[in-house]
């Protein structure tokens, strides 16, 4: 199925535009994390998985007052809960409960025991079984650390093992530039969760890896019609090969992209807060990672090009061998 036929767009002639962009949204995401930084000691939210803490889950028989929870959880000197409805339009009588990270490990614990206690004592209109919590998320401050570099390293050598494998199948700027596209993507979807103030947990990094190798798929489809279309037009100029490559293949990124991203939206509307972080970072990253591939990804290997031409080198990006048979 094709949805574009004879489409003839300049990409290129666009790329001050696409920069432009680019730029607006990074350095957004960048004083966002800095100004974040600055006030928490922390550039992004963290989730309890890397801060550390206490986060409980309970199911509330009725509609819960989050005011008279507050006020219930305060009586035992706890001031600095967080509290939010979590269930969504599927369990709507669910409270998140998250207690800071204590320097303590072994009073971790403790704190579920203390907010389980002072609702039975002193939260009055609903009734809730305490065996029956949804959840309970005990991470130590060290645990979280740890998992806080692991999910960093985890991100770049994902990154690492992208170039190498395309640097091998295709040619080195391929696999910079591809990976450019995916750290511009990593960077402004960290940069949104920075800027709407939501936290990252390790789902959000599943979904992150997720978004990494997914524009990384997208962005090989536009490099391989690029390589076979060098083939077959040798004379033309490389900005217009990649022109017509990437309007070649226009069709297949919107239908796959623009599916891929209706079901992440409907995940995001109506996946509830357990999934709001996992499915609002795959928004943010099939938008972005679609984008990278036409407007970052291809436009580099045009601006690689053209900076050896100026400085009196042979052109170095190869066409793909004929097929035999």
């Amino acid at each position: 199925m094709e949805l574009f036929h004879g489409v003839n767009i300049d990409w290129l002639g666009k790329k001050w535009y696409f920069l432009a962009f680019s730029l607006i949204f990074s350095v957004a995401g960048i004083i966002s994390m800095g100004v974040h930084l600055a006030q928490t000691g922390s550039p992004v939210p963290l989730g309890v998985d890397f801060r550390g803490g206490t986060e409980i889950q309970i199911q509330f028989a009725n509609t819960p007052d989050i005011g008279a929870i507050r006020s219930a959880i305060g009586v035992t000197g706890i001031s600095d809960a967080k509290i939010q409805s979590y269930g969504g339009a599927s369990s709507p009588n669910e409270v998140l409960i998250s207690l800071p990270e204590q320097k303590n490990e072994a009073t971790l614990d403790q704190g579920r025991q203390l907010i389980v206690n002072a609702l039975h004592e002193h939260y009055a209109g609903n009734s809730f079984d305490p065996v029956k919590d949804v959840k309970v998320d005990v991470v130590g401050p060290t645990v979280g650390r740890q998992l806080q570099s692991k999910a960093v390293l985890a991100t770049l050598y994902s990154l690492l093992g992208m170039l190498i494998y395309l640097w091998f199948r295709f040619q080195l700027i391929y696999g910079v530039a591809a990976v450019v596209a995916c750290f511009h993507d990593t960077l402004i979807t960290i940069g949104a969760f920075a800027l709407t103030n939501q936290e990252i947990s390790l789902t959000v990094i599943a979904a992150i890896l997720t978004l990494v190798g997914y524009s990384m798929n997208d962005t090989i489809v536009v490099f391989d019609r690029i390589r076979e279309n060098l083939r077959l037009s040798r004379r033309e100029g490389l900005a217009d090969v990649v022109n017509r490559s990437i309007n070649q293949t226009l069709s297949r990124t919107v239908l796959t992209s623009g599916l891929t991203f209706l079901t992440v939206l409907s995940l995001y509307i109506f996946g509830g807060q357990v999934l709001r972080g996992f499915s609002f970072a795959l928004v943010v990253g099939i938008i972005i990672g679609t984008y990278s591939s036409i407007a970052v990804a291809a436009p580099m290997l045009v601006a690689y090009q053209e900076w050896r031409a100026k400085n009196g080198k042979s052109a170095i990006l190869p066409a793909a061998k004929r097929g035999r048979g």
